[in-house]
């Protein structure tokens, strides 16, 4: 399950690839959304990013966005305040639909 509604908002389980040319979806893998990151996995950076990165795709503030499960994993779980099951979703959908038009 990539996207599930919470008391707060969304959950968001995501795969992620560190020390990518650039910050981009790449599509699903084994039910999380797949990420790459520009940054590298030191000191917090990848995960940093990855969180700017979600607050990006949802267009909300970063402050909305926590890594809640797999700091030091390439599967993590984030948290997204203030944003609702079909919002998300919405999002979502269209992100993958430019990712399969590439």
């Amino acid at each position: 399950m990539m996207l599930a509604a919470t008391s707060s908002g969304v959950r968001l389980r995501l795969y992620v690839q560190p020390n990518g040319k650039k910050s981009e979806i790449l599509g699903e893998h084994d039910g999380a959304l797949k990420i790459r990151i520009q940054a590298a996995p030191v000191d917090g950076k990848a995960n940093a990013a990855v969180e700017q990165f979600v607050a990006k795709l949802f267009g909300i503030a970063r402050g909305s966005v926590a890594i809640t499960k797999g700091q030091q994993s390439r599967t993590k779980f984030v948290e997204v305040s203030g944003l609702d099951l079909p919002t998300a979703e919405r999002c979502l959908l269209r992100a993958l639909a430019d990712v399969k038009a590439k």
